[in-house]
């Protein structure tokens, strides 16, 4: 049986294919596709209608204004598509605002002609739901013992961290925020991996999407950790960012703020993509809350706190 040509329209999926050993079937990305690195030389078939340069409240706005319009975030290139002849599609339902999603497909192939691609299009809210999806890609690339055994060995990272952070006395309450002007709180798998790695979660609930989040509600919270991993942005943007939340009122007398507690994440990389680094998202949430029992060396590449006016970023403990 010949190799199928794949092209992925989600990072997510991407990593997903690349895990299972089919980099070389990848004949197209998204143009949000970036890891593996190499991944960066395919054709990219995607595009955003987003200015992503711009701040947080810019970009929610436009955002709004395009999906209030009945219009699509994305552009999918069809013409590339239909020349590049795949075999299999992934997409996803999930999000229309975060990736492709199979509606933009579907008018892409609107008008194809002769064999249709097998579309797969994954729909992950929580932590199973991801791993169904890696056994779904794996199935329909002829290779579901590869996705059996590659879904397993996430299970036994996760089990072996949860089980640790269990044994622990402490349970710091914490507030992720995955969007900061205006503020949201992290949902989906996000209060999931809070949980496994010894934290009380206060906002967002597993396998729901993320909730709109009012400062007054953060302000009398007032977490023990705050978690700043905002959907699409690396720890650089981030950081670029963060005055919209410093200059909050009450910001500085906050417990985790007054105790070091704020920490700065690559949600872009590890939390917003549900694929095989959401295991890699678990390991830089427990070291970050369980310093003393739990030590993944992520620091300086999938978090950092915060800098002081005038200084370095603190990459580590």
């Amino acid at each position: 049986m010949s190799t199928p040509r794949v092209v992925s329209l989600l990072a997510s999926a991407t990593e997903i294919v690349c895990a299972l050993g089919f980099r070389d079937a990848l004949v197209a990305r998204s143009h949000e596709c970036d890891f593996p690195d190499d991944v960066a030389h395919l054709p990219a078939v995607t595009e955003t209608k987003i200015a992503h340069h711009r701040p947080s409240a810019a970009i929610d706005r436009e955002v709004r204004t395009i999906v209030e319009q009945g219009l699509s975030v994305y552009r999918v290139d069809a013409e590339r598509l239909r020349a590049l002849k795949p075999d299999v599609i992934v997409t996803q339902t999930q999000c229309e605002v975060c990736a492709v999603s199979f509606k933009d497909l579907e008018e892409a192939l609107a008008d194809w002609t002769g064999a249709a691609p097998h579309v797969v299009s994954l729909a992950p809210y929580a932590l199973a739901d991801v791993w169904r999806d890696v056994a779904r890609v794996a199935d329909v690339l002829a290779a579901p013992k590869k996705g059996r055994a590659l879904v397993a060995g996430f299970e036994a990272r996760i089990d072996a961290i949860a089980a640790k952070a269990r044994s622990l006395r402490a349970r710091p309450r914490v507030a992720c925020i995955e969007w900061i002007e205006p503020l949201m709180a992290a949902g989906n798998w996000v209060p999931e991996l809070v949980e496994l790695a010894g934290g009380r979660n206060l906002f967002g609930a597993p396998g729901v999407h993320s909730p709109w989040l009012e400062w007054d509600a953060l302000r009398a919270s007032d977490p023990d950790v705050i978690l700043v991993l905002p959907c699409g942005f690396g720890i650089p943007r981030v950081r670029e960012e963060m005055p919209a939340l410093t200059r909050l009122p009450g910001w500085p007398s906050l417990a985790a703020v007054k105790s070091g507690h704020v920490y700065l994440l690559d949600g872009n990389q590890y939390f917003i993509r549900s694929g095989p680094r959401l295991v890699e998202a678990l390991e830089i949430l427990a070291e970050i809350l369980h310093p003393e029992a739990f030590r993944f060396g992520h620091g300086g590449r999938g978090w950092e706190r915060p800098a002081a006016p005038g200084t370095d970023p603190a990459h580590g403990r």
